[in-house]
């Protein structure tokens, strides 16, 4: 099937589209099938937090794909993550993942990357408060706490993590530690929260091809390439709607492109030709 072209929003439309899209769609509803239903399933934060790392961190591929490993890598830790993860060592962590493959990742990459979670845990308490360590008040967003996390993560991986582990480079959309972070920052009827003490106000928009296909046909984004200054540029104008949560619209305006119902209304929103707003609700 082919897609729908693209085509330049009407001023003001933009943002007509992106307050309807959250209205319809920014609910319970239209999570599945999303990585994020497995993240609520773990009500305890400590859990909460290393599911979401790692079911952000396996975020490659299709949605099945992704739901079947989030749920292989779990009943290896029996279900406990945070719990297991903090008396394993890496040679149990090997032990249980022996065989573990999924695209790129295999049973070294798997271990380590889990021991590097465990280690940062044991270290400071929880991921949040690593995570806080390397933020500054002079930090507009998250990105540079991000670089820092990542940067320690890998370090207690011994770099052997392969693209489990996504580096923060300049440039770099870093589109799974975004998503990571909004699942864990935001807490409402969608996002299930869990750490406390991280501004909403900082949160960038995780890019994939669908924010920026539609966002670029909304006329909110100039960028070609789905890269970290798109996803800033995108975050941006959703401050101009929230400035204290610009990332509750990534939600509800990439089910447009994700979710199978929500598609079915795509035309409705943005016009006949799928790219044009219209009002008619």
């Amino acid at each position: 099937m082919s897609s729908p072209s693209l085509g330049a929003a009407a001023p003001g439309r933009a943002e007509a589209v992106v307050l309807e899209a959250y209205r319809r769609y920014h609910s319970p509803r239209y999570i599945h099938p999303d990585p994020l239903e497995v993240v609520l399933r773990y009500p305890d934060p400590a859990d909460r937090e290393v599911v979401a790392l790692i079911c952000a961190s396996l975020a490659l591929g299709r949605v099945r794909s992704i739901l079947g490993v989030c749920a292989d890598v779990l009943a290896r830790l029996d279900l406990r993550p945070a719990a297991v993860l903090e008396k394993s060592s890496l040679e149990e962590l090997r032990a249980r993942f022996d065989g573990f493959v999924y695209r790129f990742f295999g049973q070294e990459e798997i271990s380590h990357f889990l021991y590097a979670v465990a280690e940062a845990r044991r270290r400071h308490g929880s991921l949040e408060d690593a995570f806080l360590g390397h933020t500054s008040a002079a930090d507009a967003t998250v990105i540079p706490a991000l670089g820092g996390l990542s940067q320690e993560l890998s370090e207690y991986a011994g770099g052997i993590h392969g693209l489990l582990l996504a580096q923060v480079k300049r440039g770099s959309a870093a589109k799974r530690w975004h998503l990571f972070l909004r699942w864990l920052v935001r807490a409402d009827e969608v996002d299930p929260g869990g750490w406390t003490r991280v501004p909403r106000s900082r949160l960038v928009v995780p890019m994939d091809t669908h924010m920026h296909r539609i966002c670029a046909t909304l006329g909110i984004l100039s960028r070609k390439s789905a890269d970290g200054k798109a996803a800033l540029e995108i975050t941006e104008f959703f401050r101009r709607l929230d400035p204290a949560d610009p990332a509750r619209f990534d939600f509800s305006l990439t089910r447009l492109g994700i979710h199978p119902d929500a598609g079915r209304e795509r035309a409705q929103l943005l016009g006949a030709d799928g790219y044009a707003f219209s009002t008619q609700t």
